[in-house]
């Protein structure tokens, strides 16, 4: 049976924050063995044709309307120039609905504020770009205690991540969601991180 993960689509989305971590769910190809690889379901407000930060066209598969958060993994939230905009209102309900049903959410760069403008990082650990920028932008946010210095913070079923980690975030996600060995997963960090060959040779094993 595959995994399903939906991945919130929209214009301005930060495509290489994610790029890591699609590539690997879609092709499952350090998978531990049995298991498929993982089934992407892109979600946006609308049908239309979503354009991303880093001008790719992107036709969503379904809308937010059609999304049975009962069947999916995890969901995951990139980063993007629009986060402090009203229209992402319904995806921050649907956000807030998986959280308490303990369902995998998985937000870095500017999805990290949207979830806290929407209160859901005051009492819980977490991390974003930059905690004063955050209290800056989110004037509901109280939860500066629970901020963590860190490039990735999971909590739960909560991954929160800095913007320019988005091998950290690959990580956390792919260890969250328990399809890769923890061998294959620290070979396949250490080989982006460290760009030497051995790890490739780990990998490949």
């Amino acid at each position: 049976m595959n995994n399903t993960v939906y991945l919130y689509v929209f214009d301005t989305m930060a495509d290489w924050e994610i790029g890591y971590l699609t590539a690997e769910l879609n092709s499952g190809r350090y998978y531990k063995k049995g298991l498929a690889p993982s089934k992407i379901v892109t979600v946006a407000n609308e049908k239309t044709l979503v354009t991303t930060m880093g001008g790719l066209t992107i036709m969503p598969d379904i809308t937010l309307k059609e999304c049975s958060i009962a069947s999916a993994d995890a969901l995951i939230l990139p980063g993007g120039n629009t986060w402090t905009e009203a229209i992402h209102e319904p995806i921050l309900q649907l956000a807030e609905r998986c959280i308490q049903e303990d369902i995998l959410v998985a937000a870095i760069c500017g999805a990290t504020m949207a979830l806290a403008q929407a209160g859901l990082l005051n009492s819980r650990p977490h991390t974003s770009n930059d905690l004063e920028y955050l209290k800056m932008i989110c004037p509901v946010y109280t939860g500066e205690e629970f901020y963590q210095m860190q490039s990735v913070v999971t909590d739960g079923k909560l991954i929160t991540a800095s913007g320019i980690a988005p091998l950290e975030f690959t990580v956390h996600v792919l260890k969250a969601l328990d399809v890769m060995t923890p061998e294959k997963l620290k070979a396949w960090y250490s080989l982006y991180k460290t760009q030497e060959s051995k790890y490739f040779y780990e990998l490949m094993n």
